[in-house]
């Protein structure tokens, strides 16, 4: 006999065999057993929530010669066909593949014919976001005024790619992600139904791992009975899925909390050599300090053992809140970035030592000498001998034997202030916190401190206005500010300049004035 998927031999027959959609499934009911089914359905939500179910169950239940409460039998001879697709009145079209004008024109046509054996002709599309500008307009006058033994039941995952003029002509109905406790008592009657022995435990971490996609959690399930085991454990899951064992993580988060480079990379090699997931380690990670930062806030953990949680209490007493806080941020950050490096494992490594080493704390003496520097600098500058004149009136303030008009403020001398002397230090930040994109758009310019608050940063070669919307996205502009900021010891703002255009500009208004004089005058550039 051939070998049929858990998701595929579990998939619900019934709307009450459906979990976690009751908000759907009971209107659903509603409207069969009151005979006021609608002409189009849209049914939107992540995957494996139950959208392609609801939709062949809905298919069922309309069409059901003896229906029972909004249900169908599943016995009658219609319910029978449609289970084992041979009824042509039901039709499953995957806009993925069939996207066309074409594939849409076939069903404007095939909706003129009456159905053969069933009450409506019913056409599911699943992934109907996929369908072209053309298919959609091609549907719109079918889909608003379609004859009245044809239903039309439309399925996605991203309901914003379908046009205002599709979304107004359907019943839309929204599919919540599955909550865990509901996912584990699918679970539990799926292994009841098929022998597995399995743990709670085990049921946890693949109800969490599916994030609320009841197929992925049938998946990961499958993929642990494949081995052969007998009894299935929280270990078996992990091992299978790549996730690294509790007591990995929690040496990786100690070491990083307590700053020991060493350690932290020592364990970290430890279960890359194992063959784990990177992707998954980082999840792990951040989920273990998510967990400590809940401790130290809520005193409450459920999932971990007593001696897990006499592990995570002594972390919690190490680490406060802000830098737990950081922590999360700083990973999860990495875990963006290695998503468009080639070298994940070098980006790992290196985020790993910058959260081992204490960048807060030499951050804050390196600003306070900045800031003490320019407190010295303020004293030099207020402690110039003036004297004053009065004059017909007429304030002349002298400093240094030189006259100062009536409300002209003196003007701070700004020239010990370089940015020459710090903009490689920035560039070379930015490098090392792995901002690669923002480093290689910054790499040939020079930057120029105009005043006191204003730096300028020169595009000696010129900025396009892909690079330019680049650098000035708030992210970017945020990054670059703090830095810049943090050098010159006080809160800068940054000004970009593309010379070339500055260049072309200043030629232009010379040719202008040539104009304007109307007389023969050569340029020397």
């Amino acid at each position: 006999m051939e070998y049929t998927a858990l998701y595929r031999k579990f998939r619900p027959l019934t709307f009450e065999e459906m979990v976690g959609q009751e908000h759907i499934t009971k209107t659903l009911k509603n409207q069969i057993i009151a005979d006021r089914i609608g002409h189009a359905y849209l049914f939107n939500g992540g995957r494996g929530t139950g959208k392609t179910s609801a939709a062949k169950v809905f298919a069922r239940a309309i069409n059901c010669q003896n229906p029972k409460d909004g249900e169908p039998c599943n016995e009658c001879e219609i319910c029978k066909a449609i289970i084992s697709g041979s009824l042509t009145d039901v039709v499953e079209m995957d806009a993925a593949s069939n996207n066309s004008v074409e594939d849409i024109r076939s069903i404007r046509e095939e909706v003129n014919f009456l159905p053969t054996l069933a009450k409506y002709r019913i056409y599911i599309i699943d992934e109907v976001h996929m369908l072209s500008t053309g298919a959609f307009n091609a549907l719109l006058k079918t889909l608003e005024e379609p004859p009245s033994h044809v239903k039309f039941i439309l399925a996605t995952t991203e309901p914003q790619k379908l046009p205002a003029t599709i979304l107004s002509r359907c019943q839309r109905f929204d599919f919540k992600r599955i909550s865990n406790d509901n996912i584990i008592k699918r679970l539990k009657i799926v292994c009841s139904s098929s022998n597995i022995q399995i743990t709670h435990e085990a049921l946890k971490i693949i109800a969490i791992l599916s994030e609320g996609a009841l197929r992925d959690a049938l998946s990961i399930l499958e993929r642990c009975i494949q081995d052969g085991i007998d009894n299935i454990d929280e270990d078996k899951v992990k091992e299978l899925v790549g996730i690294p064992k509790l007591e990995f993580v929690n040496r990786i988060v100690k070491n990083i909390i307590d700053y020991n480079v060493e350690n932290s990379l020592e364990e970290l090699e430890k279960v890359l050599d194992d063959g784990k997931d990177l992707n998954n380690l980082l999840w792990e990670i951040i989920k273990y300090i998510k967990d400590i930062l809940l401790y130290k806030t809520s005193k409450k953990l459920e999932i971990y053992s007593n001696d897990e949680i006499e592990q995570i209490e002594e972390l919690a007493n190490k680490a406060s809140k802000e830098r737990l806080i950081n922590l999360i941020y700083s990973l999860s950050e990495i875990e963006n970035n290695i998503k468009w490096s080639s070298q994940k494992n070098i980006m790992l490594q290196a985020g790993i030592i910058k959260l081992c080493t204490n960048v807060e704390n030499d951050g804050i003496q390196e600003l306070k000498k900045k800031v003490e520097d320019l407190e010295q600098k303020i004293k030099n500058v207020k402690s110039i001998p003036v004297s004053a004149n009065v004059n017909n009136n007429n304030l002349v303030v002298q400093q240094n034997n030189k006259p100062i008009a009536k409300n002209q403020s003196p003007k701070v001398d700004t020239s010990n202030i370089k940015s020459e002397d710090y903009w490689p230090k920035v560039l070379e930040q930015l490098k090392t916190n792995g901002k690669m994109i923002l480093y290689s758009n910054l790499m040939n310019t020079k930057a120029r401190q105009i005043d006191d608050l204003t730096v300028e940063i020169i595009f000696t070669n010129g900025l396009t206005t892909f690079g330019k919307n680049l650098l000035e996205t708030p992210e970017n502009m945020n990054e670059l500010v703090k830095l810049i900021s943090m050098q010159a010891g006080k809160q800068m703002r940054v000004k970009y300049i593309d010379a070339k255009q500055v260049k072309v500009k200043k030629e232009s208004t010379l040719e202008d004035m040539v104009k304007d004089l109307d007389i023969p005058i050569n340029i020397i550039d």
